[in-house]
């Protein structure tokens, strides 16, 4: 069986998309989006403890990554409008997926937790 070499390009192109993709914001806007079409502000209201900037911050690393499209409608004040691409729409199935088990699991992670911490704390 041959190792693979963790320093080659690809696993360092995977790196880098899966630091996108997976901070907490990346996620929560990737489901949100989901449903469709949203503007900044209602972005923000539906992710609690959010700041505008790093709203900001997350939605312009999505777009650069193709996973988001930004559209500015010419109304005064402007519009704009977030929506996923064709391409963050098939990442939304994975992270939707990820969330499911992660709720269906929960219990079962809460008590691998407590019984971890039950024998650190014996061990000290």
């Amino acid at each position: 069986m041959t190792v693979p070499d963790h320093r080659s390009s690809d696993c360092r192109a995977v790196n880098g998309v899966l630091a996108r993709v997976g901070d907490k914001w990346s996620v929560l806007i990737i489901m949100l989006l989901g449903d469709g079409p949203k503007r900044f502000n209602e972005i923000k209201r539906l992710i609690d403890g959010i700041s505008q900037r790093m709203l900001t911050l997350t939605l312009r690393g999505l777009e650069r990554d193709g996973l988001v499209t930004r559209t500015v409608f010419p109304t005064i004040p402007p519009r704009v409008d977030y929506e996923l691409t064709d391409l963050g729409r098939g990442l939304s199935r994975p992270v939707i997926a990820l969330g499911e088990w992660a709720k269906a699991h929960q219990t079962e992670i809460e008590i691998a937790r407590s019984r971890f911490d039950a024998r650190q704390e014996a061990a000290e």
